[in-house]
């Protein structure tokens, strides 16, 4: 697993412990944790609500509440290197491909078998509509 892989692991895992444990993600945030790490919680911790409204959206007959933890933190992690690239430090930003590979991959060793699947349906849908929206190069 690559360096910026491991970063965006430990950022899902850290918005998970502190949606379960209440805490604030500043005092998950340990001190080794890499720039990568730090911009991707703050980003989608700030922007949580946002970002589960666009997993709602395409979680067809899913209530987000219900949708596990993890695997939406996962999500949030992926649809913030999606939506904000300017929200994380890089000198190469990952296409939205390569954000949903990556949120895949977590996936398939941290969740439920069917859980890659699910992540990946949702996480294209949105990275179709964020395509549609941008504007067409001239």
């Amino acid at each position: 697993m690559s360096r910026r892989s491991e970063q965006r692991r430990d950022a899902a895992f850290i918005l998970y412990e502190a949606e379960i444990a209440g805490a604030p993600v500043s005092d998950l945030l340990e001190r080794g944790a890499g720039s990568l790490t730090r911009s991707l919680v703050h980003a989608a911790d700030d922007r949580s609500e946002q970002l589960d409204e666009i997993i709602g959206r395409y979680a067809i007959d899913w209530r987000v509440e219900r949708i596990a933890m993890l695997e939406r933190c996962i999500m949030r992690v992926a649809l913030v290197e999606m939506l904000y690239p300017d929200a994380v430090p890089s000198d190469s930003p990952i296409p939205p491909a390569g954000a949903i590979d990556a949120a895949v991959e977590v996936s398939k060793e941290y969740c439920g078998a069917q859980s890659p699947a699910f992540i990946n349906g949702i996480l294209n849908a949105a990275m179709v509509e964020i395509e549609e929206s941008e504007p067409a190069d001239e």
